[in-house]
Formats: structure tokens, sequence, C-alpha cells
């Protein structure tokens, strides 16, 4: 289904010893991002919008990569690509001017399972007589049910946030649903995408959301992120830059200071990786165009990434002793390789250290969904121990950490 061998190759970090399983904490970062970044920084690092050569083509790579990410995530128009150093941040800045258009006694509604980055910033609006409902996970099957929305939901209801995928529990949500359903009832949608976007292609205009945000440095890029906005809302959003910027003027409207350009530039190399991905894999069938191709890529990364939640949910399934968190199940439709887990009687937070002696990074936590794990009652283990694949690990690395798993439990 993938070859493993050409993968590897372009993520130099896979050299070393180092089994990485902590990938939705961060990825391995992309040769191809690397050096997208090392030449804009040594051949056009000025500044944009002078009449000088250099300058012309800095502009012109830093529209180059508007467009690229506007196609990754497929926007309608590079305008509605908003991007900055973190989602935390982006969300933030969202909120702020998205709030100004809000009323007292208008409602958002965030869920108790999104990381706070898509909670804490809603929640803030209480401070001017906004009121934030949580709609909350179903205890039993620990998913979020549209018959727990409804009721929550009234003509005041201006927003609903909620994650595309679970950085706990690794289910994802059936955000076009969602959408419909938020839509329907005259209200916006906030999505986090973060724990989605590396193991599946985003489809914006198929989701039909009003906004969404994931971070590059999980993408297998640096320390950047995106946040998409239907041109219409960020038109009509106050600014957040200057006071001489034009409200037309998306996305810099959001970006004081201007987007990070040799950040924005390296990530031409996640494009060019799927791209190469796509006709290493496909041949004589790739497809015609980038976005067909980042299609035919994420398609294949699925199916392989199924096998290693497979792997290791298999075994971690038959443990007495273990409590899996999100679907036991390895369907690719269902969930991503994001498998985390609590031992009956065990600290969350004594496992990772011992797993670090077979050279294997994991990670325990509440990984910034404090309120889920507060209301799992796992607070007092130290959250859950999380182990995080993406699709350049192998299934011997699983076998490895099964391995390191059974002198522990």
């Amino acid at each position: 289904m993938l070859d493993s061998d050409f993968v590897r190759q372009q993520f130099p970090a896979l050299a070393g010893d180092w089994v990485f399983f902590d990938n939705a904490g961060g990825s391995q970062t992309l040769q191809a991002v690397v050096d997208r970044l090392s030449d804009y920084l040594l051949t056009s690092n000025v500044q944009l919008g002078a009449s000088y050569e250099v300058s012309q083509k800095s502009g012109e790579r830093v529209a180059e990569a508007a467009q690229a990410i506007a196609t990754l995530v497929n926007a309608a128009d590079p305008s509605e690509v908003v991007m900055g150093s973190s989602t935390s941040l982006l969300f933030r800045i969202l909120a702020l001017c998205l709030g100004q258009t809000f009323e007292p006694g208008d409602e958002v509604i965030v869920t108790n399972c999104d990381h706070e980055a898509n909670i804490g910033c809603w929640v803030d609006l209480k401070d001017q007589g906004i009121t934030v409902k949580f709609w909350s996970i179903n205890p039993e099957t620990l998913e979020l049910d549209l018959a727990d929305l409804e009721p929550l939901m009234t003509p005041r209801t201006r927003l609903v946030a909620v994650t595309h995928t679970s950085n706990i529990l690794g289910t994802i949500n059936p955000i076009r649903a969602i959408a419909d359903f938020v839509h329907e009832r005259g209200a916006l949608i906030c999505v986090d995408g973060v724990a989605y976007a590396p193991h599946r292609l985003v489809d914006v205009q198929a989701l039909d959301v009003d906004f969404y945000a994931f971070s590059f440095y999980k993408v297998y890029g640096p320390h950047y992120a995106v946040l998409y906005g239907k041109r219409d809302w960020l038109v009509r959003l106050p600014r957040f830059n200057h006071f001489f910027i034009d409200g037309e003027q998306t996305p810099y409207k959001f970006q004081p200071g201007n987007v990070n350009f040799e950040l924005s530039y390296s990530m031409l190399g996640l494009c060019d990786y799927l791209s190469a991905f796509a006709r290493t894999h496909e041949g004589e069938s790739v497809a015609p165009n980038l976005r067909g191709q980042m299609e035919q890529a994420f398609e294949r990364i699925s199916q392989y990434e199924e096998a290693l939640s497979d792997r290791l949910l298999r075994y971690l399934t038959q443990k007495p002793n273990v409590r899996l968190l999100g679907n036991p199940t390895s369907d690719r439709t269902q969930r991503v390789p994001t498998i985390s887990f609590v031992i009956d009687g065990v600290d969350s937070a004594t496992i990772p250290i011992k797993v670090d002696a077979h050279k294997i990074g994991i990670r325990y936590g509440d990984f910034y969904a404090r309120r889920l794990i507060d209301d799992l009652g796992l607070s007092a283990k130290n959250g859950v121990v999380r182990a995080s694949m993406v699709h350049y690990n192998t299934l011997a690395e699983v076998d490895r950490l099964i391995q390191a798993f059974e002198t522990l439990f």
C-alpha cells in the first residue's frame, strides 16, 4: 500500500535510532520544507512590495505559498487563508474579531472534548455578556451526539465550535453533518482540524465550514498555522491589523506584522512532497493537477495508517487491565491513529519514562484537552498515555512499541 522507504527518506530525523510516536504533539519535518525555507532566506529574504527585482520575487513566492495552502484545504480563493504562528493564536484573533459582532445575550456553544484552543477563546466572551454552553460527549460512547446539541441551540446561538478529531480519542467527528445541522439553525461553525489534518486531506468546501484551522508543525512542517474563513465573513469582520488596513484586505487585516514570509514559502515543500508521493505510488495513473495528487496521496496514507492503528489496537484491546479511550476499531472512516489509554491502578506518568529506555517517544498527560480529562475523571491518574502515529511510522516500529509495553503491563 505504501513505499515506506520512499516516505522515510523524505524525513531526515527518521535516520536516527529513535521511534517517534508523539506525532500528535508535533511531527517530524520534511526535507522539502527545509529546502524551501532555506532557499527563501538565502535568495529572497527582503520586504515585500518594493519595485526592485528581489522584492518582486519575494512577493511572488509568498503569493504562491498562499495559493498552495488554499489548494491544500480546497479554499475557493487564497484570500480565505489566514496564516499565523499557531492555531491557538489564530482562534484567539478570530474570537476577538468575531466577538465584536455579537450582542449581550448571544450564545456560543463549545464542546468538552476540544483542545483548549477552540474552547478558551470563546469562553472568554462571557466577559462581554455572551452565554457559553457546553456540548458534552456521550459518557458511554465518548462521541458527540447531535441529539445532545439540539436542545442547546436557540435563536440566539451564533456559533458552534467543535473539533474535527479529538487529540485524545482519535475519533473523527461528522463535521459536514454538524455543519448542516448548525447552519439550518442560523449559526456558524468553527472547526479545529489540528488532529485531523496530518491524516486526511481537508476540504473546507465539502465540509461547508465557516472557519477551520490547523497547525503545520503537526503536518510535517514548521511551527506555523493556517485559519480558513469564508471570504464573506472575513470581509465583514472587524480588522485585527492597523486602522488604515482596509476591511477588504483579507487575510492581511488579520495578520499584524504580515505573515512570516519564509515559513509561508516553506509550506510549498509539503505540496512538493504530496505531489512526489502521488507520482511515486500512482505511476501513470497520477492525477494531472496538484489537488488531485493530494487526494491520491492522502487516500493511500489513510489506508496505510489504518493498518498501523489495527496492529496497536488489537494488542491493547486484549489487555484486561487497559482501558482504551475512543473507538476500539481501526476503521479509517471513524478514527485516526492517535491512540490513548489508561492502565488500571497505574499512574499514566510512569509509563512513558520507562518506554524512553527503548528509544521510543510517547507521552502522557491531558494534551491541552484538560476539560475532557477532568470530565472523564482521569486527572488523578495524570491523564492518559498516548501513542500517536503517522504514515512515516512502520508496522515494525509498532511491534517494537508493543514489545516495550509487554515489559510493563
